[in-house]
């Protein structure tokens, strides 16, 4: 399906790891999707088959995550090879973005992975990831993104989350200048996202909604899990929460 763009003065960016949270996201007023899996992780590249059917699905742009591995983001030669291989798969399969950052072992940005990563997409548009919180110098990492070709920032502005991190997500808005379009994300939602946009001058915010929702199993094996967070029950499902969705959407456009 093509992605239309809405023209809402705030854009709001909602991560969705399944066709039903992407559908439920855009009902609720979301301008773009980041779709991803393992959100639990800090999300992973989708598989192609998620991507297909979520682009089949919804008509707003959907940007895929790239990542191959949870952890940092100091690739060695063969993940960054997994990379390279998804990035051609996901880019062949309509993603209308690319979400990616990779670092080098000082904590500065691989400039020369990501303008290899930005040629590679071409006219599709990269944002460089929160592996931005994770650098050492904010200001030549900014830089270094800006000239390796991403067209976008997505920032907690080294914190915790975006209400932690505002004033450094202003400084970062501001160093940006309009070369790179800087995202708020973290931790945003419907009762501090209006204060966010006002207080940074960012006009992207991003958020995951999460809230997690009963499957339809009638049964379940107490002794048994299939992952290494037992908290979080096999016949327990993430869902995209979109209540929360429409109230960021409502409140970043009343904060201007």
């Amino acid at each position: 399906m093509p992605a239309t763009t809405r023209t809402h003065k705030v854009l709001v960016e909602v991560v969705a790891d399944s066709v039903h949270g992407a559908l439920a996201a855009e009902a609720a007023g979301a301008d773009r999707i980041e779709l991803c899996c393992a959100v639990g992780e800090g999300g992973l590249s989708p598989s192609i088959g998620l991507l297909r059917a979520t682009k089949a699905a919804v008509r707003i742009p959907v940007v895929a995550m790239l990542r191959p591995r949870r952890g940092d983001f100091l690739y060695a030669a063969d993940e960054f090879a997994v990379l390279r291989a998804d990035l051609d798969l996901l880019l062949q399969n309509g993603a209308d973005g690319i979400v990616v950052g990779c670092l080098c072992a000082d904590g500065s940005v691989d400039e020369a992975r990501m303008r290899e990563i930005a040629r590679a997409a071409g006219n599709t548009p990269v944002t460089f990831h929160r592996a931005f919180d994770l650098v050492r110098d904010a200001e030549r990492a900014l830089e270094a993104i800006v000239d390796s070709g991403c067209a976008r920032l997505l920032t907690s502005g080294l914190a915790a989350n975006a209400l932690a991190g505002i004033d450094q997500i202003r400084r970062t808005q501001e160093q940006a200048n309009g070369r790179i379009a800087v995202i708020a994300g973290a931790g945003v939602r419907a009762h501090n996202a209006a204060e966010i946009v006002r207080r940074t001058g960012v006009r992207e915010v991003h958020l995951s909604a999460s809230c997690f929702v009963q499957s339809a199993m009638a049964y379940a094996n107490p002794h048994v899990a299939m992952g290494t967070l037992p908290q979080i029950k096999e016949n327990m499902l993430r869902a995209t929460d979109a209540a929360e969705v429409a109230g960021v959407a409502a409140a970043v456009q009343s904060a201007l």
